[in-house]
C-alpha cells in the first residue's frame, strides 16, 4: 500500500537525517545502479582545471554521486522524465532572465549549455511521484561562482511572472530564495513554483527546488520537484550529505597521489 504523503515525507527526511549522522564514515565506492542512458557519466579523459587541480576522474565522479541506496526508501532509479517536465517546463516568457531560468530547468543545464556533467543520476520518489536529479562536475570556480551569482539575482528579477506552455496553458511562476545549509564554498538555492490550470481546467501546481553548490574545484547541481508535496528538507539534507561525500572523494584522491 502506498503510504500517505505526510508519512512518505517524514520517512524520507528521517532516512536522510540518519545518513547525515554517519556521512563521515560512508564508503566511497558507488553501489550498482540501474542502467540510465540519459544520465551516464562521461568517460573521456578528465581535463585539468584552470587552477591546475586535476578534474575528477570518471571513477571519482561516480564515487561522489549519491544514489538510491544512499538516500534509502522511497527513492529508486528513475524510470524517465515525468510528464510535467515537457508539459510545464517547456514554456516561454518575455522576460529574458526568467526565460533563461526556464530553459535551464527544461534542459537540466544548471552549469550552462557547454558544461558536460562528469556524473549524473536521476531518482524517483515512488511514494509521491517527485523526481530528483543530482550531478557532480569539475568546473572553474570562477565559472561556478558566476552561475551562483546569477541564481542569487532571480528571486528579485523573477519573483513572479507568467509563462505560456507548449500546450497553450498560461501558468503563474514564482521564484524565491531557498535556504541552504552552510556547505561548500559558494551556494545558492531556489524554490520555483508553477501554478495554473490545464486546458481541461484541472488545477496544477509544480514545485521545484534547485541548487548549485561549489566545493573547491568541483560543484554539485540538484533539482528536486513534482506535482505533490516537495519537502525542502530533502534538498537540504541531500546537499549536506553530497558535499561531504565529494570532499571525502577529493581527500582520498589526494592521499593516493
Amino acid at each position: 500500500m502506498t503510504p500517505p504523503p505526510a508519512r512518505a515525507l517524514a520517512a524520507s527526511a528521517l532516512a536522510l537525517g540518519a545518513l547525515l549522522g554517519t556521512a563521515s564514515c560512508s564508503a566511497l565506492s558507488t553501489p550498482p545502479t540501474a542502467e540510465k542512458p540519459d544520465y551516464a557519466a562521461t568517460t573521456t579523459a578528465p581535463p585539468t582545471s584552470p587552477g591546475g587541480v586535476p578534474a575528477l576522474t570518471p571513477a571519482q565522479a561516480q564515487a561522489a554521486l549519491l544514489t538510491a541506496a544512499d538516500l534509502g526508501e522511497p527513492w529508486a532509479p528513475t524510470q524517465g522524465a515525468a510528464t510535467w517536465h515537457d508539459g510545464l517546463l517547456k514554456a516561454t516568457t518575455e522576460r529574458p532572465d526568467c526565460r533563461r531560468l526556464l530553459d535551464t530547468l527544461y534542459a537540466d543545464e544548471l552549469f550552462g549549455a557547454t558544461t558536460r556533467a562528469r556524473a549524473v543520476i536521476g531518482l524517483d520518489d515512488v511514494w509521491n511521484g517527485s523526481q530528483l536529479r543530482y550531478q557532480v562536475v569539475t568546473q572553474s570556480p570562477a565559472d561556478v561562482d558566476r552561475r551562483v551569482a546569477w541564481l542569487k539575482t532571480l528571486p528579485a528579477k523573477c519573483a513572479e511572472f507568467t509563462v505560456t506552455t507548449a500546450h497553450g496553458n498560461v501558468q503563474k511562476v514564482q521564484v524565491a530564495d531557498a535556504g541552504l545549509p552552510e556547505v561548500g564554498d559558494a551556494r545558492q538555492g531556489l524554490r520555483v513554483t508553477m501554478s495554473g490550470a490545464t486546458l481541461n481546467d484541472e488545477p496544477v501546481l509544480l514545485t521545484l527546488d534547485v541548487a548549485v553548490v561549489r566545493v573547491g574545484d568541483d560543484a554539485i547541481g540538484l533539482t528536486h520537484g513534482g506535482l505533490g508535496d516537495v519537502s525542502p528538507d530533502i534538498a537540504q539534507a541531500t546537499l549536506q550529505l553530497g558535499a561531504q561525500r565529494l570532499a571525502d572523494v577529493r581527500k582520498t584522491g589526494r592521499a593516493q597521489i
